[in-house]
């Protein structure tokens, strides 16, 4: 349900980006990332920036510009993702070098999508553990905000040869984020929609969401900041309310189309990356304008691709 990104070259400048409120940090917590830069890190090279970049004359290009480019969002690694620990320590040197908060998505977790449009992922748990390792590295003293493999807990039954495993390589996954305390990392939950509140607080713990800073929502759907929030909520009081969450609010501007998940028409984009009152922060997880497969208003794409239709139409909302 969650799309790969077409791969990406990384810029060593930021595009600026409006300062979000700074969130108060916790005296029982690991140091707040938030108090030591200011707004967060619009990748030059995302796939729209880029698109932007080679077709400087079309008609849509400021617009998309505008709306979407330079608008902060995250950068998804995975299986296309040779070197973990360089791409990240570039990714992060070049956010701190602008004084901004960079978000970074691992997306590689093996049986990835369960077969879906966005299927793929590590060939085996070893591979993995070696890859989540080198990008934990790759993360330093940074400050630096990780959203960990969405999907990949919500569906962890869907291949039931896989779950014992797969719950046990999401672990190891948090312990490598656990280790860098500059570093607020969120196990993904899935949407509001998807799993009942007591059971993802279930999965949550068994993958040792209480070493990190929490768990991210909505990546790459349409569910709405309140319905998000609200479950946000029961999810954390089911842990125990020891933990903080985020939101993707890249396409949520509209709320969700039923149960459609795959470029649904009449969506929008959602606000801009922010601090929030009841989630940590509200981000842009999903890259705007990359499609989610060959389907919906993405056909005849593969998922990850950008295409300026799908953009002017999450800029419209029509």
């Amino acid at each position: 349900m969650t799309t790969r990104p077409a791969v990406a070259l990384l810029g060593l400048l930021a595009l600026t980006t409006l300062s979000p409120a700074v969130a108060p940090a916790h005296a029982d917590g690991p140091a707040n990332p938030l108090q030591a830069t200011d707004g967060f890190y619009a990748d030059p090279d995302s796939n729209s920036a880029q698109w932007v970049k080679d077709n400087p004359d079309a008609e849509r290009a400021p617009t998309i510009k505008k709306e979407i480019a330079d608008k902060p969002g995250a950068l998804w690694l995975g299986d296309w993702t040779a070197d973990p620990k360089a791409a990240v320590e570039a990714y992060t040197k070049a956010a701190q070098a602008e004084n901004k908060m960079p978000v970074l998505v691992t997306y590689n977790i093996p049986g990835r999508d369960c077969k879906g449009e966005s299927d793929g992922g590590a060939d085996s748990p070893e591979e993995y553990r070696t890859w989540i390792s080198q990008f934990a590295e790759g993360l330093g003293d940074r400050p630096a905000v990780v959203i960990l493999e969405p999907d990949a807990l919500a569906q962890y039954d869907c291949l039931p040869d896989q779950g014992p495993t797969r719950l046990e390589l999401l672990h190891f996954a948090s312990d490598q984020m656990a280790g860098h305390p500059n570093t607020w990392a969120y196990m993904d939950a899935g949407h509001s929609s998807w799993i009942d509140s007591g059971e993802m607080a279930n999965r949550l713990k068994q993958v040792g969401v209480e070493g990190i800073r929490g768990f991210a929502l909505n990546t790459s759907n349409y569910q709405t900041t309140e319905d998000s929030v609200a479950y946000g909520k029961a999810v954390n009081d089911a842990i125990g309310g020891t933990s903080h969450y985020v939101v993707d609010t890249s396409r949520n501007g509209t709320g969700p189309k039923g149960d459609e998940w795959c470029n649904p028409e009449g969506r929008k984009i959602g606000v801009p990356a922010q601090t929030s009152d009841d989630a940590d922060m509200l981000l842009w997880v999903k890259n705007v304008g990359d499609s989610d497969g060959d389907c919906g208003l993405g056909e005849g794409t593969k998922a990850g691709d950008f295409t300026p239709e799908l953009a002017m139409h999450l800029i419209t909302g029509e």
